[in-house]
């Protein structure tokens, strides 16, 4: 932030204009508009920006951008200010590059403000290499721009080529109200999304448009807010207000590196290697067809409370998010059983392929807690095309550089099964197994049904020979005979579990730290 001095000096009338434009744009869209803004019970932009910044961090860059308006004889009268925010600042002494929309100037329109202003800021932040954060609160387009540029002009996007942008530094946006058109493009255009329940919408066109154009009439909520993006997978996260949202934004780039040619932050390790839960021996039921709470796991064996979820909403059966091991930053996969069984579903392909190439983008390690009994089947499954899903899956896999470490604490079955690791190029995956841990071409519970349906149905006790004939065969998929063959690394007792992945990381690390040497 600038410090303010006062106009004086023989350039004492061209300060003043500098501090009479200055003060015209920090009075954004007038008393009226932040009232009115404010009785919505929203912060204004430039609110938002020291809620999320450092105090007194921010550097704005275009300040006095906007229309400017003369007098006769040339004089300055006043300044319309843009409704773009541009600048930097440091989130927990960090370095990063802000776009923010100003709603109460044109409703964040994206089309009446100067373009150029937020393809500096995005270009700067791709040349710096320092993260991007979007705080979009966006109408999109406006037919009163007809009136201020006489006619209309073919839709195109600036040259800037975003997805350099995105190839290079970790982008984060937040959407704090209507998006919609480019707005809407700007929250999906990142590696960590997050919208506002109840005040934020993502979507293509407005309730209005779709009512003319199909004779729908829907609320705007309905039409694009979070519980629509629950299904979709468009956004991340939600948040149960903008003070929220701005905390996932930090909390999330504080697992994250300033760019592809940085290492991430590393903390001083505060959780003991050696600490030991030692109920992790019961956490798997011996009921097969008994669940538990996989979060709960993850609690006991990652730095405390260092586990950041993302995408907890979409695709249930995975769990995916950013975590901490002695203080260092790693991607944490895990199967939830209580959704689907924890089956590859296409959503959950989805939210896994794309937490792969985030961790491998950024040079963050992988731990993966494996219980999966393969892809989800049936009809509305290869009506989804459940299977493609998994095969993107598996290329994401294909082209992770990450290093990987994988415990299988259940099932390990099938071509979803397989995804549980990368397995070519230089990858490395080191895998353990729980006591608990079966693996195989098919689970036990529908192969036997499968192989020995006619004997099973004609037995006295068909339910008796069923699970005579289960039990028969889980002795054979035992994970010990595996491990006699070293078809696995190692099977754990849960209890080790923590120490095995804290002594995992120290290595981890140091092969993510001389890759970044040596790509500098």
């Amino acid at each position: 932030m600038s410090k303010t001095f006062e106009p004086s000096g023989e350039w004492a009338p061209e300060l003043e204009e500098l501090a009479r434009r200055r003060a015209q744009v920090q009075a954004m869209g007038g008393a009226e508009a932040l009232a009115k803004f404010k009785a919505t019970g929203r912060m204004n932009a430039r609110e938002r920006i020291e809620h999320l910044l450092d105090e007194g961090s921010f550097r704005e860059y275009g300040q006095i951008a906007g229309k400017g308006h003369y007098s006769r004889e040339g004089a300055f009268e006043r300044l319309d200010p843009t409704n773009a925010i541009t600048g930097t600042g440091r989130i927990a002494g960090r370095k990063v590059a802000l776009h923010v929309d100003d709603f109460s100037i044109r409703a964040g329109s994206s089309e009446a403000t100067i373009a150029d202003k937020w393809i500096h800021i995005e270009r700067m932040a791709h040349q710096l290499r320092i993260p991007l954060i979007r705080l979009v609160d966006s109408a999109g387009g406006s037919v009163k721009l007809l009136m201020q540029i006489g006619g209309t002009k073919i839709p195109e996007y600036p040259s800037w080529p975003a997805n350099a942008l995105l190839e290079t530094v970790p982008v984060v946006s937040v959407a704090l109200g209507a998006c919609v058109g480019q707005g809407a493009v700007k929250v999906l255009s990142s590696h960590f999304s997050v919208m506002v329940r109840d005040q934020a919408q993502v979507m293509a066109a407005g309730p209005h448009v779709v009512q003319q154009a199909y004779g729908q009439t829907i609320d705007k909520n309905d039409l694009g807010g979070y519980k629509v993006h629950r299904k979709s997978a468009l956004v991340h996260n939600e948040a149960v207000d903008e003070a929220d949202a701005l905390q996932q934004v930090r909390r999330f780039l504080s697992y994250l590196p300033r760019s592809v040619f940085h290492l991430a932050p590393s903390m001083e390790a505060t959780d003991d290697s050696l600490r030991v839960e030692d109920w992790l021996k019961d956490a798997i039921p011996r009921d097969r067809r008994k669940i538990y709470d996989p979060r709960r796991i993850l609690q006991a064996v990652l730095d405390q409370d260092s586990f950041f979820e993302i995408g907890r909403w979409q695709g249930g059966s995975v769990i995916t998010g950013l975590a901490r091991l002695m203080g260092k930053p790693v991607g944490v996969i895990a199967n939830d059983p209580k959704v689907q069984g924890g089956a590859m579903t296409l959503q959950a392909a989805h939210k896994m392929e794309r937490h792969v190439r985030l961790c491998s983008q950024f040079g963050l390690p992988v731990v993966n807690f494996v219980d999966q009994p393969g892809n989800q089947t049936g009809l509305e499954a290869e009506l989804a095309g459940t299977l493609l899903g998994a095969t993107r899956v598996g290329e994401a896999l294909h082209a992770c550089e990450s290093p990987w470490v994988s415990i299988i604490v259940r099932r390990c079955f099938g071509m979803a099964g397989a995804l549980h690791a990368p397995k070519y190029g230089e990858a490395l995956n080191l895998r353990f197994a729980w006591p608990s841990a079966r693996w195989g071409s098919i689970p036990i519970e529908g192969g036997v049904m499968a192989a020995h349906k006619a004997e099973i149905e004609a037995a006295p006790d068909p339910a008796a020979k069923r699970a005579e004939l289960e039990a028969f065969y889980l002795n054979m998929t035992s994970p010990f005979r595996t491990a006699e063959k070293f078809g696995i690394l190692d099977i754990i007792d849960p209890r080790e579990t923590r120490a095995i992945l804290c002594d995992w990381i120290e290595d981890a690390w140091e092969r993510v730290r001389t890759d970044r040497l040596a790509h500098a």
